[in-house]
């Protein structure tokens, strides 16, 4: 395997300048650039990751700690991560936390041992020390779609999707449809997202002068067996809810399967709308009428703001726009929506 002596002697000059040239030094000229690539290019030469990341300090890699590798959500904005980040010259390690703060930790240390350059987070739940020490420590990080605070992380940009106007729209849009009695799966308590996105809910049904009685809430944890337990409970109610809203995407499809195992219908029977919307929600039957988050937006957003966290240039938070796409799963008219 040739060296990067066997690329100096081959362009004709020293391997500090190859070295220049292959660190992107902008102090070398474009024909002794030219004459280096040309001759990596001849000898095949490929450097040395580890060598020059002790010399650099510097990985080019990231790491992304998601939710639930499961959750469409989290699997498209894991997508999206990789993409803007290897369009800037970095690669993605993925940790799983599935919902756990142990893998959560997990991920947080062996990314944090790699030597990784930054880290992007959607925390499992309020937090952990491990993650805390990270950020209060001095590795660059960002918080994405959720978030926690405490002492030390003020300085932690935060991406993410403001939902409560699209949740506002979806509470008039089930008014304007007839429904009066409405119910909500919720995320987990512990998250950020699992608390607004009730709280938008409550809001939205006061505007309307609609109630939220105590058992129109149910505590679900963003996995779709909770989202089925949750409607079970609502569906054996003296008086169930005409319409549910499941908090997000697996929930509601538990949600339609407990409908559907009772020999009910979405929906003649109860309607149905989710958030985070997901590719084949229009291949349900009935499409299933969601909030879509900007997901590709918010994954190249963080990333933006971890390389100017890492490269030392000031670093803001980021919020979106959720949106409302109305299908048929509430009870519209045929054809009247997408």
């Amino acid at each position: 395997m040739p060296a990067i002596k066997d690329v100096a002697q081959r362009a004709g000059v020293s391997v500090a300048t190859v070295s220049r040239v292959l660190n992107d030094h902008p102090a070398v000229r474009t024909d002794t650039r030219d004459k280096v690539l040309a001759a990596v290019a001849d000898l095949g030469y490929r450097p040395n990751a580890v060598a020059r990341s002790l010399r650099t300090h510097q990985t080019r890699a990231l790491g992304l700690v998601i939710s639930d590798v499961l959750n469409p959500f989290f699997t498209e904005l894991a997508r999206s991560v990789e993409d803007a980040a290897r369009d800037r010259g970095y690669s993605v390690v993925i940790g799983n936390a599935d919902e756990r703060p142990d893998l959560q930790d997990h991920h947080v240390r062996t990314l944090v041992d790699r030597r990784i350059d930054g880290l992007l987070v959607s925390p499992t739940d309020g937090g952990s020390p491990l993650m805390l020490d990270a950020a209060r420590t001095g590795t660059p990080m960002v918080f994405v779609d959720r978030w926690i605070e405490g002492e030390g992380l003020d300085e932690v940009p935060v991406v993410r999707t403001d939902g409560g106007a699209a949740v506002r729209d979806l509470v008039a849009h089930l008014h304007a449809l007839g429904h009066r009695r409405l119910a909500i799966i919720a995320g987990p308590a512990a998250t950020t997202t699992g608390r607004e996105r009730v709280d938008a809910f409550r809001s939205a049904l006061r505007e309307f002068g609609l109630a939220l009685p105590a058992d129109h809430i149910g505590q679900g944890d963003f996995q779709a067996d909770s989202g089925r337990r949750v409607t079970a409970r609502f569906l054996d109610l003296p008086h169930p809810p005409e319409a549910i809203f499941a908090a997000d995407n697996l929930m509601a499809l538990g949600a339609m399967d407990e409908i559907r195992s009772r020999g009910l219908r979405v929906p003649d029977d109860v309607a149905l709308a989710a958030f985070d919307d997901i590719p084949w929600f229009v291949h349900t039957d009935p499409p299933i009428t969601a909030i879509a988050q900007p997901t590709g937006d918010l994954g190249h957003a963080a990333v933006g703001a971890l390389i100017d966290r890492i490269e030392g240039r000031p670093a803001a938070s980021v919020t979106l726009s959720a949106r409302l796409v109305p299908r048929r799963s509430c009870g519209e008219p045929e054809g009247s929506t997408p």
